[in-house]
């Protein structure tokens, strides 16, 4: 005789939502419970305003190499505190196995690339259609990478200039995408504004940082990429799509 087998509904995907805006937090709260997206179920578990609760959410369910308890994280890039790229390093280190998609308003040619680098499943732009949404979120939760059209076509683009870029200064930092892409979010921001034109005080009023943090990003910023001077940074930018 054969084995009875068993065909009742998929379990839930449990999810962890990182987002320090309320808004957004219930609005995919709403998108994830809708029944007219069907099986299997997706279902907000946890979730965190900023780095340190998000942190501490994950350690309190930890295993050796993911949470027991959740199959995605959606991450915001934009987070108080360590930023979605830096936490994004720390859960790849702490818990490999966690699938992590991460949540954007930024264009994917901006960040896409860096994410899926870093480690990330998958990048979701938070004006995304819904239908999308519950895609990208079954597909990481199953093992699989989500790429939109966008996030594809700015892969594309980055095989260029990652082939061709420009060479090292002799004795200096590599500059490159390579050293674009070890930038914080913070650092990125900053360095697309200087390489756009921006003083430092014109940034520190844009990101309402004091021009003393505005310039110390600065300095980081010459120091990876390996650049002299702001109009260093502009010939860099060339060759690495900003906007």
């Amino acid at each position: 005789m054969n084995p009875v087998t068993d065909t009742g509904p998929a379990a839930p995907l449990r999810v962890l939502l990182a987002d320090d805006h309320r808004i957004v937090r219930e609005g995919l709260k709403q998108v994830f419970s809708d029944p007219a997206n069907g099986l299997p179920e997706i279902r907000v578990v946890a979730e965190a305003t900023g780095g340190t609760e998000l942190l501490a959410q994950l350690s309190s369910r930890a295993a050796e190499d993911r949470p027991l308890d959740l199959d995605v994280v959606l991450l915001d890039i934009a987070m108080p505190g360590q930023d979605g790229l830096e936490l994004l390093q720390c859960l790849r280190q702490r818990w490999p196995a966690l699938p992590v998609l991460m949540l954007s308003t930024y264009p994917e040619r901006q960040y896409a690339v860096r994410c899926l680098k870093l480690g990330a499943a998958g990048y979701l732009n938070k004006s995304a259609d819904p239908d999308d949404m519950v895609a990208a979120v079954r597909k990481v939760a199953a093992g699989g990478r989500y790429l939109s059209p966008a996030t594809a076509e700015a892969l594309a683009q980055a095989m260029g200039p990652a082939l061709s870029g420009p060479r090292p200064p002799p004795g200096g930092a590599p500059l490159g995408v390579a050293a674009i892409d070890s930038l914080s979010h913070r650092e990125h921001q900053v360095f697309r504004l200087l390489s756009s034109g921006h003083s430092v005080s014109q940034i520190g009023a844009q990101l309402k940082l004091a021009v003393n943090t505005v310039s110390t990003y600065r300095a980081r910023v010459l120091e990876k990429t390996g650049a002299r001077n702001d109009v260093e940074l502009a010939l860099l930018a060339r060759g690495h799509p900003l906007d």
